[in-house]
């Protein structure tokens, strides 16, 4: 049985309610909760090496709208750090997300959206059969289905394998991430001023929030990828999206080809939707409204 903690907290102009949720594997996920209750649920995931502070300037533009979930994924911002890598696999991410969902909304149906990491993870529960018919639309902003990824690459190697190479090309550092030490002595000398310039690099932007967690979250979530791209790539499923999926593909993106999204993914999706935008990976911190306004207009068009 989880076990729920409660206390309030005001930012800037929103209130949110944080939670302590014990999951049935004995973590701890700290959980918040935005905005009136009784209106249409919409839960969002964070990635990697974010927490879920990373959402605020989004939920700011939704929050009138929607009642928002979002929470520190295992391992980040106010979260319990698993002991074992065996702990991160997606499955277990999944009954992560699964159990947030139960606790703050009973058995009410809910959108999702996700970035990067979390985007990953949270294909897992969006190809979840269980969950079809209370999952009521999903946006995928930068982060694949491992599954949908793995197949594809796969196919493309036999008939474009220089293409194959160039698409692996900018997801180095997860290869750099399996190394033992490498991951985690790089993180420990990342303050927060240096990863605002590695973002304001990024996005070509000045000003965008700072993470004061960062290296904690940095070092900690390597475990995500060491726990579930190797298996996954070698042993892909077949998974079927159970709801509309909307992907935003960044034109700009410096870690994810879009290749992955807009050739991989339509085969395992009935009901797909993809939209760009001008930006790169940080999107949701550089262009918050512009994410916000895609995400609420996708939902909106699944309730007409």
């Amino acid at each position: 049985m989880t076990k729920l903690t409660k206390k309030q907290t005001g930012i800037n102009m929103m209130q949110a309610q944080i939670q302590t949720l014990t999951t049935t594997d004995q973590q701890s996920l700290c959980v918040k909760t935005w905005g009136d209750s009784q209106k249409t649920p919409l839960v969002l995931v964070h990635g990697y090496p974010d927490n879920q502070e990373v959402w605020e300037a989004i939920i700011q533009e939704l929050v009138n709208d929607y009642f928002i979930a979002t929470y520190d994924v295992r391992g980040a911002g106010s979260s319990s750090i698993p002991k074992r890598i065996r702990d991160y696999r997606l499955p277990r991410l999944s009954l992560d997300l699964q159990e947030v969902v139960q606790q703050v909304l009973g058995d009410r149906p809910f959108h999702l959206a996700a970035h990067d990491w979390g985007s990953i993870q949270s294909w897992e529960s969006v190809t979840e059969p269980k969950l079809k018919g209370r999952l009521l639309s999903y946006t995928t902003i930068s982060g694949p289905c491992l599954d949908h990824a793995s197949l594809y690459l796969r196919e493309k190697f036999k008939s474009e394998p220089s293409n194959v190479f160039k698409m692996l090309t900018k997801s180095w550092y997860i290869g750099a991430f399996h190394f033992p030490l490498l991951g985690p002595t790089v993180w420990k000398f990342f303050t927060p001023e240096r990863w605002g310039k590695v973002l304001t690099g990024l996005e070509k932007m000045q000003g965008l929030p700072l993470s004061q967690n960062i290296s904690a979250d940095g070092k900690y979530g390597i475990s995500l990828y060491r726990a579930n791209f190797l298996p996954t790539l070698t042993q892909p499923r077949q998974r079927y999206a159970q709801c509309p999926v909307q992907a935003i593909i960044l034109k700009q993106d410096s870690f994810v080809s879009p290749e992955y999204i807009s050739e991989a993914m339509p085969r395992w999706v009935e009901r797909f939707e993809t939209v760009e935008l001008d930006a790169n990976h940080w999107a949701i911190l550089s262009q918050p409204k512009k994410v916000a306004a895609l995400i609420h207009q996708f939902i909106q068009r699944q309730t007409r």
